[in-house]
C-alpha cells in the first residue's frame, strides 16, 4: 500500500480457484503429485492463451529428437549405409584370431 497500489489477493485467490481447485477437486478423482502438476501445467497454457505456441514448439522439439539421429552432416544415415555397401573398393579382410 505504500505505493498506493491495491492489494489484489481476491484476484489471485480467484485465479487459483479457477486454475487449480475447479480441476483438482472433482468428486472421486485421485491425483498423484506428478499427474496433478502435468494437468495444471497444460491447463495454465490453455488458460493463458499460449496453447498453440506451446504445441508448435513441442512438435518441433519432438521432430528433432526423433529424426536428428538419422542424419549426419546433412546426409541420411540409410544413404550412408547404401553408399558403404555399394563401394567399389573391397572391404578389408577380417583379422584371424
Amino acid at each position: 500500500m505504500k505505493a498506493g497500489l491495491p492489494i489484489a489477493t481476491g484476484v489471485i485467490e480467484g485465479a487459483c480457484r479457477h486454475l487449480i481447485k475447479d480441476r483438482m477437486d472433482i468428486t472421486g478423482a485421485r491425483w498423484s503429485l506428478e499427474g496433478a502438476e502435468a494437468v495444471l501445467r497444460l491447463r495454465s497454457l490453455y488458460i493463458s492463451g499460449d496453447w498453440d505456441e506451446y504445441w508448435r514448439f513441442r512438435l518441433k522439439q519432438e521432430h528433432q529428437r526423433n529424426h536428428f539421429c538419422f542424419y549426419k552432416d546433412g546426409i541420411p544415415l540409410m544413404k550412408r549405409v547404401i553408399q558403404a555397401r555399394c563401394s567399389t573398393t573391397a572391404p578389408k579382410p577380417a583379422m584371424a584370431i
